[in-house]
């Protein structure tokens, strides 16, 4: 299968419900960039909801983290995998990310920096098979603010990891996309009933 042709739709701004009354503490948190590789946003309309403004807003949470001492991580998956390497991906998704630097690499408004950590993502989840998980615990950070795509596949089975961990997860939802409005509604409803809080960009910019 391949990924599907996005039509535009709004980022949602109607957010579930908090369960938990976590609040992200820059001291004890990191940003992780999730799969914003061009291949996998081709498939979005170009400069229009929801990709444009979700980058944008993930431009602001970078410079936010940054200015802050938050830790940035990235997860990337490498291009031409072998049918072994991919897995059972292959049979969900087919090859995969073809082995081209353009397809690879990420908008210039969200690229990584010096001392960004970038992790080589496997599976859905971006603790799957990579070190996120210890770094996290090396650098002293119980809190994990997640924002790119898609949001009801890696995004949210890596903020249902982080919860196994023990890790607080915050996904932004105006800093996440979908293949549709509903799944995105859908994504963010699960996460927040069950493993982490849902928050806008203007909230967590304001602390909130």
């Amino acid at each position: 299968m391949a990924l599907p042709r996005i039509s535009p739709y709004p980022l949602p701004t109607d957010l579930p419900p908090a369960r938990v009354p976590w609040q992200v503490d820059p001291a004890r948190a990191a940003l992780l960039v999730h799969d914003l590789q061009n291949y996998f946003l081709a498939a979005f309309p170009p400069d229009q909801a929801p990709l444009a403004p979700a980058l944008a807003n993930t431009a602001r949470l970078l410079a936010h983290a940054r200015t802050h001492g938050m830790p940035v991580y990235y997860s990337h998956q490498r291009g031409g995998q072998t049918r072994e390497q991919r897995g059972l991906q292959y049979d969900f998704w087919g090859p995969g990310l073809p082995a081209d630097p353009p397809a690879r690499a990420m908008p210039a408004q969200v690229q990584p920096v010096d001392g960004d950590v970038l992790l080589t993502k496997w599976k859905y989840s971006a603790f799957a098979r990579t070190d996120l998980a210890a770094s996290l615990a090396a650098a002293g950070r119980d809190q994990l603010v997640l924002v790119g795509v898609y949001a009801h596949i890696g995004v949210q089975m890596t903020a249902c990891d982080a919860w196994q961990h023990d890790i607080e997860a915050f996904v932004v939802a105006d800093a996440t996309a979908d293949f549709t409005a509903e799944r995105h509604r859908d994504a963010l409803a699960w996460i927040a009933d069950r493993c982490g809080v849902v928050v806008s960009t203007d909230q967590l910019l304001a602390g909130r």
